[in-house]
């Protein structure tokens, strides 16, 4: 931490894993989540079994967003999600049928400027992003193969990046190789890609991370995840996406009796922490932040 430099920004903290609690941390982030809202969150592959709680979703739709819609995208590798039917398939499985659920890319995509990018001038989106006037970035923190760690910027990275042009931007590139960029280069298009949504939405987008059953697996595996060693934290919550981020890490790296550990060593040998410094680079955040504990 004193390594850091720059501004600070504020991270609320429960410990509370429950639907009380998301709507507790929400509120302290809601206050520019206005007009037409969307609810990034992973669904889960069928059967998923570490996604964030469907309860906890539908009451907090219910009691602070009525009339929001859940928004995905089609994946780029061949599975539940990967085609649109298929994917409404999955939806109905893992029980996300209490409120909309918009696949972005359903109907084509839509080219979003990235300001600053090295990589990207413009990032393909699913084309219904531009129905919303806000996001709400509900993320299940976790591990992930290529990304060494899932947080909110990996969620919307990868998560609204459409399914057959824009995920292969990111993954791909010219390496001819679906899976071929790896490591920082791409943590680095990942926060690329992250950032034209993120620009896209202005103040009207707020970020959610929940602690909670974190495989070192991304939700994407599905049954086949690796089974949870890192202890449930809690949820975090900022209109800051690196700050969210960062304090979601080092609450992992904090943990006693290293506990922490397959998740630190899935983050750190990917070269994951590089999604960090690069949104900094980027000028989307500050990694100094200050704790807000709610239930002090």
């Amino acid at each position: 931490m004193d390594k850091r430099t720059g501004a600070k920004s504020v991270v609320y903290f429960t410990r509370d894993l429950s639907a009380k609690g998301l709507q507790k941390i929400y509120e302290k982030v809601n206050q520019d989540i206005t007009g037409k809202v969307a609810i990034k969150l992973h669904t889960g592959e069928k059967n998923g079994p570490n996604i964030i709680p469907r309860p906890w979703v539908k009451e907090l739709i219910e009691k602070d967003i009525p009339g929001a819609t859940i928004v995905e995208t089609n994946t780029y590798y061949n599975g539940d999600r990967y085609t649109t039917e298929g994917h409404r398939e999955t939806l109905k499985v893992n029980g996300w049928t209490f409120c909309p659920v918009d696949i972005l890319d359903e109907e084509g995509t839509v080219m979003l400027p990235v300001k600053g990018g090295k990589y990207f001038k413009e990032m393909s989106m699913g084309s219904h992003i531009t129905k919303y006037d806000s996001l709400v970035t509900l993320t299940h923190f976790k591990g992930h193969t290529m990304g060494g760690f899932g947080g909110s910027n990996k969620n919307l990275a990868i998560g609204m990046a459409d399914g057959r042009i824009g995920k292969k931007m990111i993954h791909t590139g010219d390496t001819g190789s679906q899976w071929g960029i790896a490591k920082e280069e791409f943590m680095e298009r990942m926060v690329e890609s992250t950032k034209a949504t993120v620009d896209h939405f202005g103040k009207h987008i707020t970020f959610i991370n929940v602690l909670r059953n974190m495989s070192v697996s991304c939700d994407c595996e599905g049954t086949a995840a690796a089974p949870v060693t890192t202890p449930d934290i809690g949820i975090l919550a900022s209109k800051d996406i690196l700050a969210l981020d960062q304090a979601s890490v080092d609450m992992v790296y904090a943990l006693h009796d290293g506990k922490g550990h397959d998740l630190i060593e899935r983050m750190e040998s990917r070269h994951g922490l590089r999604q960090l410094t690069y949104m900094k680079e980027m000028g989307m955040g500050n990694d100094l932040y200050e704790i807000v504990d709610l239930d002090k």
